[in-house]
């Protein structure tokens, strides 16, 4: 390190030195020093590795440095991608903050020992004990629901009640369907492992993937436009992406089933979207004020709002335009469960040959 220094010193010299002829040997050092490019980042600004489309988290980010000038280093790219890459950098890692959009991988990061657990009075006090990790290294920050979307000009809603009703051959070639790499497609078929077992489950999977047919995606906005335009009857998706689409088209015929409500149904697939801070960051503070910040009704609002999420603090109303949380019930499996469960999912869905 110090040879590093006397290099950058001596090169910084020799280009400078004309500038401060006559100036005593000590301070000169001591300007060059101040001079240097310093490596560390700034105490103002946050890097954060972000699971999450952009568009769905970066308003709120941006809310937050308009309040407190803390500036934002946003690092977008796949869950998994970026989970990866966290454990290969380690101490090393830019990152300070991680935020995605699957409690099986915040579970995952947090069973590595990539985050710190916080002890924060505003997370205790603003979401449930069932949205967070045990040590609070991981807090949820928005819900969202596993839903069947639907044409109505070519569905009922009363001709499906259970996902399980998707994988019947009345529906072949009118099913679209996540791709076998989604994060939203293994957490969903890890709760219907949980709730069924595995044998009722890999029928469920084979019935998807002979209904589906070629009818296989990477988006769920995708997945959302082919139901619209009638290519397919029904679709599986995250429910705010119903409603985002139809928040820009309100004439499209459209609509969302919420599934699994009768006696004895699993509960409709839920999962929560949410963030961890790094273990190694000497920018405790200033993350901790990230978190406060979407955590508090101010952040939850934004989720609730602009993405069309169930805020997970009991005292931010959704948009009025879902379906009421009051009037369905969840699946009871827990969300840290969600990491144990994947293996064995992903398991499941190369045995069935999902595309």
């Amino acid at each position: 390190m110090l040879k590093s220094l006397h290099q950058a010193l001596g090169t910084t010299l020799h280009a400078q030195s004309r500038r401060f002829i006559g100036v005593p040997p000590a301070c000169l050092v001591l300007l060059l020093c101040m001079m240097l490019p310093s490596s560390a980042p700034a105490a103002d600004q946050l890097t954060v590795y972000s699971g999450r489309a952009e568009r769905l988290i970066k308003p709120a980010l941006d809310e937050f440095t308009a309040k407190t000038g803390i500036r934002i280093a946003l690092l977008s790219s796949g869950t998994t991608e970026l989970v990866n890459r966290m454990k290969a950098e380690g101490s090393r890692s830019p990152a300070d903050v991680f935020i995605t959009n699957d409690a099986g991988s915040l579970e995952l990061a947090r069973a590595a020992g990539l985050f710190r657990p916080l002890s924060m009075r505003e997370v205790e006090r603003a979401i449930p004990p069932q949205f967070r990790a045990t040590d609070n290294s991981w807090i949820g920050l928005s819900g969202r629901f596993w839903i069947i979307v639907y044409n109505t000009k070519m569905v009922k809603p009363d001709q499906i009640k259970s996902l399980l009703d998707l994988a019947d051959p009345t529906w072949k070639g009118n099913l679209a369907i996540p791709n076998a790499g989604s994060e939203y497609l293994q957490a969903g078929v890890s709760v219907v492992r949980a709730s069924i077992g595995d044998d009722r489950a890999k029928k469920f999977l084979e019935g998807l993937r002979d209904n589906a047919g070629t009818q296989v995606y990477q988006k769920s906005s995708q997945i959302v436009e082919a139901v619209a335009k009638g290519q397919v009857a029904l679709g599986i998706v995250n429910h705010y992406y119903v409603y985002r689409h139809l928040a820009a088209q309100p004439a499209s015929p459209v609509a969302v089933l919420m599934p699994d409500q009768q006696e004895g149904g699993m509960g409709a697939i839920m999962n929560v979207a949410g963030i961890g801070v790094l273990k190694h960051t000497p920018r405790v503070e200033q993350a901790k004020l990230l978190v406060e910040f979407l955590v508090a009704q101010a952040g939850q609002k934004i989720f609730a709002d602009l993405d069309k999420e169930y805020p997970l603090h009991p005292e931010v109303q959704a948009d009025p335009a879902l379906v009421d949380r009051k009037s369905f019930r969840a699946a009871m499996v827990p969300l840290a469960k969600l990491a144990e469960l994947r293996a064995p999912t992903l398991r499941l869905i190369e045995q069935v040959g999902m595309r």
